[in-house]
């Protein structure tokens, strides 16, 4: 890692306890116009749970991992956490590194995909901090889209087996694989990636992963469904669907006898996954008898932390990016380039329409 000379780990944050709770929000709903009320409602999620988001904790945990495949292969490399809407904030660990003397890092995003809140966002966070920073702020390049990773779809893959293994046997056959992601509002989905490529580019990516993690399972086509979850917008306002508990009725009414449900759209157990399907999904499926076994997340996989390593190796030789699928990538790490011009743009959001979700 010759020519970098620290890793910067940027996640999106979250409250440590109640206090915390609507101050995160707020950070994560400026300028939105998001409701009081609206806002009450969301942090009932994270009190339900102490007030305390896992995702901290989760990050931290990756951190290790990297740090130990470092050690492992002899590299000494600092690793640094930084977050969008809480603490450690970005812009203050930018501002430790170069207090450090770091001048050139990469930077890891705990999010896989494209689009704006998936990508483009991450490339506004670089350079807020770097702002913040000042003229001694280091260079940070922005590690690619990993959403078809062979290692992402190896640890995906093995825990869908496992999920499997968890029903009763006679249900293990049959169970419908199903796939959930952060929904978005479908006027966000139009607008990610260039024009040429169509749009769509988050939804056409989560698509594309669920196809190659189910063939590694041996599910194929026509077997599986795509889903979505953690919508927050007003009921005016287009989101992707169909969500997860309206897709489990449906399941129910088709006569499925029991899921097995994929959060591909997460790299690790954060509030949306524990509250959106290990308590509102599992509560649906029990009430409408049917089974149902969750595929944990790949951030405690330990092949995870060795991909964020091929992520930097691949930044650093230039090799092509080890990939499963042929959904196109954007974003940094293409010879660190940024996106292509219009490619991701926020969408503009009337006044009050913003919703309080979170793309971790």
């Amino acid at each position: 890692m010759t020519s970098y000379d620290a890793l910067l780990l940027l996640s999106f944050g979250g409250p440590e306890k109640p206090d915390d709770v609507l101050p995160f929000l707020e950070n994560v709903t400026r300028g939105r116009g998001v409701p009081a009320e609206r806002l009450e409602e969301v942090a009932q999620h994270y009190l339900h749970f102490g007030g305390v988001s896992p995702i901290n904790a989760l990050n931290l945990d990756i951190i290790d991992a990297v740090r130990a495949r470092l050690r492992e292969q002899g590299i000494e490399l600092p690793v640094y956490f930084g977050n969008r809407n809480w603490h450690p904030l970005v812009e203050d660990t930018v501002g430790q590194m170069a207090a450090d003397g770091v001048e050139r890092a990469l930077v890891f995003p705990t999010s896989a995909w494209g689009g704006y809140s998936g990508c483009r966002q991450y490339h506004e966070d670089i350079s807020r901090a770097r702002e913040a920073a000042g003229p001694g702020a280091p260079a940070l390049v922005k590690l690619r889209q990993y959403f078809d990773h062979p290692l992402l779809v190896g640890a995906f893959a093995d825990a869908i087996a496992a999920a499997r293994a968890e029903l009763p046997e006679g249900q293990r056959a049959d169970a419908r694989l199903v796939f959930t992601a952060h929904s978005v509002p479908v006027s966000a989905d139009r607008a990610a990636g260039p024009p040429a490529d169509g749009g769509n580019l988050y939804s056409r990516q989560v698509g594309e992963t669920a196809r190659v993690c189910a063939a590694a399972v041996g599910v194929g086509g026509g077997e599986f469904d795509v889903v979505w979850q953690s919508r927050s917008g007003p009921p005016q306002v287009p989101w992707l669907e169909p969500d997860i508990c309206d897709h489990l009725d449906a399941l129910a009414a088709a006569g499925e006898q029991a899921v097995i449900v994929c959060p591909i759209g997460f790299v690790s157990d954060h509030l949306e996954v524990v509250w959106d399907l290990d308590t509102e999904a599992r509560d649906k499926a029990q009430e409408l008898g049917l089974g149902f076994a969750r595929a944990a997340t790949p951030g405690t996989d330990r092949r995870f932390a060795e991909m964020v390593l091929e992520l930097m190796r691949e930044q650093l030789d230039g090799t092509a990016p080890a990939r499963l699928g042929s959904e196109p990538l954007r974003g940094a790490g293409l010879n660190g380039s940024l996106c292509a011009a219009n490619c991701c743009a926020p969408v503009r959001r009337p006044a009050a329409q913003g919703g309080a979700a979170s793309r971790p």
